[in-house]
């Protein structure tokens, strides 16, 4: 792959990730694409974007239950890089249909 030419097209960034508390385990966070029919619930679900780069967004309810934006970064499970400062999501687990993330505040406070 050139230099210029952008990554595959990878499920991982092409998806609006909605977590799924519910289904949450002692592992992680569950989140699934926003297309799966996830059920409605009263409280408001957060969501998750990644990009290629490193850097991923997370959607949280606001005082009003808006969406409010926060910058984090990600890495994968087998990752053994040292983690940014700052909050992280560490993929535990992913399959095209489901993740199970968990969020790390390193260096918080």
């Amino acid at each position: 792959m050139a230099a210029d030419e952008p990554p595959p097209r990878d499920r991982l960034f092409t998806t609006r990730w909605v977590h799924v508390f519910e289904e949450d385990t002692g592992e992680g966070a569950v989140y699934r694409p926003e297309d799966a029919g996830i059920p409605l619930s009263r409280r408001p679900r957060e969501q998750l974007v990644f990009g290629a780069d490193g850097r991923a967004t997370l959607f949280t309810a606001g005082p009003d239950d808006r969406l409010v934006e926060r910058a984090l970064a990600w890495r994968d499970q087998d990752d053994d890089r040292p983690p940014a400062p700052g909050a992280n999501v560490r993929i535990l687990a992913r399959s095209a249909g489901r993740l199970v993330v968990r969020l790390d505040d390193v260096g918080a406070g």
